[in-house]
């Protein structure tokens, strides 16, 4: 079979599908793998390691031609052009996006977008959204110490003590599990807070305090259990009760990290502008739903109303960053995983002769396959 991997076009995006590592593994399986020329170099993979794993380094017209195509990002149209009828089409195409679904279907790609991969035990090695989620919660802990300006640890010095930063979490998924974990590396106190009761070990296990809003009716019970791995939406009364919690915890904080974010739904407010206000003077927000949340005017804020996407603002003396590609920060690791999560993706849909082998019937391949009944259901 051929596989290709052409480079990604869309600003700043700096991953790539296949990794040299990946690609070893494909030609010993007997695939044909083209590699379009400098596909890999934000993420510091060279043409020459891929022909030393067995690629045929090519144009991005070769990339595109090939019986498979592996993306990081959806592709434009141009690039959907440049794709046969029939084409093989894996990456994180955004499946949500309904017209978009529509321009791959029209082109008569056979499309599976690896977002939609259930949160299952067999799924864990596909799992695309927690390898990067996981990714962004590091990257989002950095970034936000690179723009507070006062250490994180606590040190004792000649000069004087200087206390440790305060961080509060919103959301414990894998972003906010691995954001707890990196701030408590570099000696901060942590904070954090979900709407699922469940996560509270696994807050308190990396060494932050679990910011517990107990549920009381029947209602809010049953939702703060969650679903596929995901939270739910809260009711008001829950809502309300969490807001003047975090308002008053985030006064304290010293940075807060938001990483509330289910797709194909609008990402929730969690720090309002009257909490903005209140906090100190210096401290830093960093939103990793920035373009996901409500629209005010004509942008989508985040988690924080006042976000806003790819940049960094000061509003009410508080540092909001809003980058909405954080893994692309760290291309080569994230490119490294996510380039092992699509090869055990095709190893799925391939038989024991390396033949495409797609059975609907499989919950993985149906979840994925973008137009098929199951994924339609799924983002109805």
């Amino acid at each position: 079979m051929r596989i290709g991997v052409p480079a990604e076009s869309r600003a700043g995006e700096t991953r790539v599908a296949a990794t040299p590592e990946t690609v070893k593994t494909l030609t010993a399986l007997g695939h044909t793998v083209f590699v379009q020329s400098a596909a890999g170099a934000l993420a510091h993979y060279t043409d020459t390691a891929y022909a030393a794993a067995g690629a045929t380094v090519c144009s991005a017209a070769q990339a595109f031609a090939a019986d498979v195509v592996l993306k990081v990002q959806t592709p434009t149209e141009a690039e959907l052009d440049a794709m046969r009828r029939g084409t093989v089409l894996i990456g994180m195409l955004n499946p949500f996006d309904v017209d978009q679904a529509a321009r791959i279907h029209a082109a008569g790609v056979q499309a599976f977008a690896l977002e939609s991969i259930p949160r299952s035990t067999r799924a864990q090695s596909m799992d695309v959204l927690s390898s990067q989620a996981n990714i962004a919660g590091y990257k989002a802990v950095l970034l936000a110490a690179s723009l507070y300006q006062r250490f994180m640890p606590m040190l004792m010095t000649a000069a004087g003590t200087v206390k440790a930063a305060r961080v509060l979490v919103l959301g414990a998924g894998v972003a906010g599990l691995q954001a707890i974990a990196t701030a408590k590396r570099l000696g901060a106190v942590i904070e954090a807070s979900d709407v699922r009761p469940a996560v509270k070990e696994q807050i308190e296990s990396l060494g932050a305090k679990f910011l517990d809003v107990p549920c009381e009716t029947d209602e809010e019970r049953a939702a703060a259990e969650g679903v596929g791995g995901y939270a739910r939406p809260m009711p008001p009364s829950w809502l309300a009760r969490q807001g003047a919690l975090v308002h008053e915890r985030a006064k304290l904080a010293d940075i807060v990290i938001t990483t509330a974010l289910i797709p194909g739904r609008t990402a929730p407010t969690l720090i309002d502008e009257e909490t903005v206000r209140a906090m100190k003077a210096g401290s830093v927000i960093v939103d990793l739903a920035a373009g996901k949340g409500p629209h005010v005017g004509e942008r989508r804020a985040g988690n924080c109303p006042l976000t806003e996407a790819d940049a960094v603002v000061l509003r009410h003396g508080v540092q909001i960053a809003g980058y909405t590609n954080l893994p692309a920060m760290v291309a080569t690791d994230a490119s490294a995983l996510y380039a092992r999560n699509v090869l055990d993706f095709l190893k799925l849909i391939m038989d024991s002769e390396g033949k495409l082998s797609i059975d609907t019937s499989d919950d993985i391949i149906a979840a994925t396959l973008l137009g098929h009944d199951a994924a339609l259901l799924k983002t109805a």
